[in-house]
């Protein structure tokens, strides 16, 4: 691998089964590590996608992904932990996840974990094969992205 490793932060209430990125921990350029970490990982030259950042650009390409995953209930506590990672988000992509949260409305420009990976690694150039075989969303996903296969 010609770049950092992605790490990915679970929050430990966040359901395996309901995860969407759960099925990709065994990949070799992933780190799970699950929140709060015991031992903070060197996150220098890396950053953060977070919807209120400025958006994720081919200029990123050189730095490392931290993607955190709980439900939106989480995410501000996780987020103030990592706070220290600049923010980037995604723009224009849109969800094919279908969500039904009645306590917690999702932020503009929500995504599932796995397709924030997925757009973020298109982005930055890198290799997507497999990230999406088991998502039950993703034709559809791929579909109202413009999203075409590419060979890898």
């Amino acid at each position: 691998m010609g770049f950092p490793i992605t790490i990915i932060v679970r929050h430990p209430n966040e359901k395996p089964a309901k995860c969407s990125v759960w099925p990709l921990r065994y990949r070799p350029d992933l780190l799970f590590l699950e929140y709060p970490p015991k031992e903070m990982p060197d996150l220098s030259g890396y950053v953060r996608l977070d919807p209120s950042g400025p958006p994720l650009t081919k200029e990123d390409a050189d730095k490392g992904l931290l993607l955190l995953d709980g439900s939106w209930r989480w995410a501000e506590v996780m987020t103030r932990r990592f706070s220290q990672v600049p923010p980037r988000s995604l723009v224009g992509i849109r969800t094919a996840y279908p969500r039904a949260s009645k306590t917690y409305p999702d932020p503009e420009g929500g995504l599932a974990t796995v397709e924030a990976l997925y757009a973020a690694l298109r982005i930055l150039g890198r290799p997507t094969e497999g990230l999406l075989d088991h998502y039950r969303w993703r034709a559809e996903f791929l579909r109202l992205n413009g999203f075409e296969e590419r060979p890898e």
